[in-house]
């Protein structure tokens, strides 16, 4: 009852100088399973708020960060779709930001524990989907980490993970809730980040913006 009180106080906003200190804390809660050289610094949220403060968002409740989710404008090419999360996102300093490119990259959508399963995430989707219509983006691209295949791992290839979570005969905590968000699966990549969990798998994920006119 008490966090149902405390939701009437949830704000999101853009990144700030003042939040950096508990990004990095809010890290560290949210990703237990990866590898520390794969988690956003002090450092990192500074240079991502001097490259593109619009495309960070930032979830209060009260003066608390609940939550994040970051990202930046970019090319892809989706014939060519293999990458690692850290190259791609400039080492998470997303000095790569480009005004001008055809998609927004969701680099990383964090949500305290103490808080998931209340529409949080949801919220940050929405904020992202909002700025992507803003700027006439062709959608958004992301690489999703599979938390649930930790269980499955020992008898299935992830190939079959993801076509049983697409299908609705399984449900991964992050792929699952990202589906709902009308996001498909464009296939899978290998290696992206160092993650105990999913064996160094993510998906690779795509919105396609409704609303987009060509130039």
């Amino acid at each position: 009852m008490l966090l149902n009180r405390q939701m009437s106080k949830i704000s999101i906003t853009t990144l700030q100088p003042e939040h950096f200190d508990r990004l990095e804390q809010l890290q560290r809660e949210c990703y237990p399973t990866l590898g520390i050289q794969e988690l956003m610094r002090v450092e990192h949220f500074t240079s991502q708020y001097q490259a593109f403060p619009e495309g960070q968002f930032v979830v209060l409740d009260g003066e608390r960060v609940i939550g994040q989710g970051s990202g930046f404008f970019t090319d892809f090419d989706f014939d060519n779709p293999d990458h690692t999360f850290a190259e791609f996102c400039d080492h998470f300093y997303f000095r790569n930001h480009d005004w001008d490119g055809a998609y927004y990259y969701g680099a990383d959508i964090s949500v305290h524990p103490d808080y998931r399963g209340h529409g949080i995430g949801k919220k940050i989707y929405k904020a992202r989907k909002e700025l992507v219509r803003k700027y006439n983006k062709r959608g958004i691209v992301a690489g999703g980490v599979l938390p649930g295949y930790a269980r499955f791992k020992q008898r299935m290839a992830v190939q079959e993970y993801v076509a049983k979570v697409v299908a609705g005969e399984l449900r991964d905590p992050t792929l699952s809730f990202q589906l709902k968000q009308g996001f498909q699966v464009r296939g899978l990549l290998k290696d992206y980040l160092e993650d105990s969990a999913s064996d160094n798998w993510a998906s690779l994920i795509f919105w396609e913006n409704p609303d987009y006119v060509g130039t």
